[in-house]
């Protein structure tokens, strides 16, 4: 019998919560230490909505999980940036990590799409 993806979610989260306690994990995304204070979610390496609901996943500080995806469309992410070093290598990307990584781990503030995501949005409403 396969567990259900509520299970799975949950003892992901038991996992992370036990870890959390022994050491503070580091954003694969900006190298920064996320400490049990700071914001921070987990990224699925294929979206979900595109077939990722039972791949990999990330622990991410929330500020870099919310730059990943004002930027890139579910589909693009899929495609072309299915992976940590994919997402490093995109000068978008880059120039949000070379900005990121000097700021404290705990460090948070608003994400806003990009004008040009924004504008797709818009013309497919």
């Amino acid at each position: 019998m396969k567990p259900s993806a509520r299970r799975v979610e949950a003892a992901i989260a038991a996992a992370e919560a036990l870890a959390a306690r022994r050491q503070a994990p580091i954003c694969p995304l900006c190298g920064r230490i996320i400490p049990p204070e700071a914001k921070s979610s987990r990224h699925h390496l294929i979206p979900r909505l595109k077939g990722g609901i039972h791949m990999g996943t990330v622990r991410l500080h929330q500020i870099c999980h919310s730059a990943i995806h004002a930027r890139f469309s579910e589909t693009e992410l899929a495609k072309r940036l299915a992976d940590i070093e994919s997402l490093q290598a995109d000068p978008e990307i880059a120039a949000f990590v070379t900005w990121v990584k000097d700021k404290p781990p705990g460090f948070h503030a608003p994400t806003r799409m990009t004008r040009e995501r924004r504008g797709v949005r818009k013309r497919r409403d």
